[in-house]
């Protein structure tokens, strides 16, 4: 296998990470929002449910990490040479 440097190995490289980066984060999420929602049924009931501030914080970051790893596609040349078409295609643009 050849050492040179390649763009698109290396962006194939960090989307098989992010994939394989998503289960411990997942697990990790949801050990230790539990964990909170635990203390707070022993500490606090019947008060103002205070893990659910950080269960969304944390949440909106694990989809984010979800959309990345499993929904988002790779740019291609047909995709920047599309854009630059539409780009030019704009009134006031060269």
């Amino acid at each position: 296998m050849v050492d040179t440097p390649n763009p698109a190995r290396e962006e194939a490289r960090k989307h098989i990470e992010e994939r394989r980066g998503f289960a411990p984060h997942l697990i990790v999420y949801l050990a230790f929002n539990t964990s909170l929602v635990l203390i707070w049924a022993y500490t606090t009931k019947p008060g103002f449910f205070w893990p659910g501030i950080i269960i969304a914080a944390w949440g909106i970051g694990v989809l984010m990490h979800a959309w990345s790893a499993f929904f988002r596609k790779p740019i291609t040349e047909e995709d920047v040479d599309r854009e630059l078409t539409h780009w030019r295609s704009r009134p006031g643009q060269s």
